[in-house]
């Protein structure tokens, strides 16, 4: 038999939502910009197939070579490959038993606004997730986030903006420098569809219990329409396979790593785009850690801040650090 208090709202969960005067309270204040890290400062613009976004991807470049007085150019031109980036849906429905709303007179926008706000959190969650690590080849239901782009390590192409950090085991986890724009990496909607959490008015609905018997909810359905490009894949760096254990030991030597996923960032001066740098807590506590160089005669801060949209954040060589809770300290071993 199923539990329905699990699936369904009950009295219990719109009296837990009062304040001390007995009124039901919070407007819906969890929006999808202030959950999602990625999503606060991410680039997002419509598919030119509906629901899919074909591109050309730089390979090569063409080779050119110096002039000279009645000589003809040398011919030659750039490497593409066509990539078609598919979006997804997340989405998650709302049901409220009318007469629960029937025994809160007036506040019934404010009940059905409460529990709505526990969805655009969870599907801001499972955005952040699928940003990093969907793919659309294993589960098709999804997009393609960026490990799936950047999950191989080689001397070319993607694989070579992969620094490997040395962890070998289960307990690694990685740290992602994205350069945001519509040339280099950016968010997919349909076409014809705006950006962001849609919200549909269902209305009221007669739906069955377990037992066969019928009852009258109303039904808001909110969904995500959503997906990944990258138009270049030399303006992101993956630094994969840092072992959590030994970091939080301090035996791992953060910022070095760090330095190299710098350098190895194409146009790091002036990228043309906004670049920011995505980590968990445990690698933003090392770094916070070994701020200050205690040991040394210099006593260098190594981390900097700077505001952003009106919003102070840490830096490092002026990149924001996003923290965000979707980067798992258990990735397997990036090879």
């Amino acid at each position: 038999m199923a539990v329905i208090g699990q699936s369904v709202i009950q009295l219990i969960d719109i009296l837990s939502q009062r304040g001390p005067d007995g009124k039901a309270t919070s407007a819906m204040i969890n929006l999808m910009s202030k959950l999602s890290p990625v999503y606060r400062y991410a680039r997002s613009g419509p598919c030119n197939k509906k629901t899919s976004h074909q591109h050309n991807v730089l390979i090569s470049l063409p080779a050119v070579a110096f002039g000279r007085l009645y000589k003809g150019t040398p011919q030659s031109k750039a490497g593409f490959t066509m990539v078609e980036d598919t979006t997804g849906w997340i989405e998650g429905m709302v049901e409220v038993d009318t007469r629960q709303l029937e025994l809160h007179p007036g506040e019934e926008n404010v009940v059905r606004m409460n529990q709505a706000a526990g969805y655009v959190e969870a599907i801001a969650q499972e955005f952040e997730s699928s940003f990093f690590y969907a793919d659309d080849i294993t589960s098709p239901d999804e997009f393609k986030g960026l490990a799936a782009r950047y999950n191989t390590i080689a001397t070319s192409g993607a694989g070579r903006q992969i620094i490997d950090a040395g962890g070998t085991g289960s307990d690694n986890t990685s740290v992602w420098f994205v350069t945001w724009g519509d040339q280099y990496t950016s968010l997919l909607h349909p076409e014809g569809m705006d950006a962001g959490i849609q919200k549909k008015d269902k209305g009221e609905q007669m739906v069955t219990d377990s037992d066969g018997d019928k009852y009258f909810v109303l039904i808001e359905m909110w969904t995500l329409h959503c997906g990944v490009s990258v138009g270049d894949y030399r303006y992101n760096v993956r630094i994969a396979n840092i072992d959590v254990s030994n970091l939080i030991a301090g035996s791992v030597d953060i910022y070095k790593w760090f330095r190299k996923a710098y350098y190895r960032l194409k146009n790091r001066t002036f990228p043309g785009g906004l670049q920011m740098i995505y980590l968990n807590a445990d690698v933003l506590e090392a770094l916070d850690a070994a701020n200050t160089n205690a040991t040394g005669t210099d006593n260098y801060i190594r981390l900097g801040s700077m505001e952003l949209e009106g919003e102070e954040v840490q830096t490092y060589r002026r990149k924001p650090l996003m923290e965000t809770e979707a980067l798992l300290n258990t990735e397997a071993r990036v090879v």
